[in-house]
């Protein structure tokens, strides 16, 4: 896999391409085209977790479970520098 960082198109764009060597990079390269896919889903699981979490009507038992899930998660995408909230 390369990354190509191509010159400036004016002052606020620039362009980047990135080349996969296929079959090798071919994990890489479905990682890449799912991104968008990957992204969402895991948006999904926050709100979510969120939803239950803030409006659902829940037992003790449950809440303490639903909050004990929404902060796994969250340790989770942060460990990974996944921001969702971008």
């Amino acid at each position: 896999m390369n990354f190509t960082l191509i010159k400036p198109l004016n002052q606020n764009k620039m362009k980047a391409t990135i080349e996969f060597n296929l079959p090798e990079d071919k994990y890489e390269w479905e990682n890449a085209i799912q991104a968008d896919a990957m992204f969402a889903c895991l948006w999904d699981v926050q709100q979510e977790l969120r939803r239950l979490w803030k409006y659902e009507e829940l037992n003790e038992e449950q809440f303490k479970m639903v909050e004990r899930i929404r902060d796994s998660f969250h340790s989770i995408i942060q460990e990974h520098n996944v921001n969702l909230n971008k």
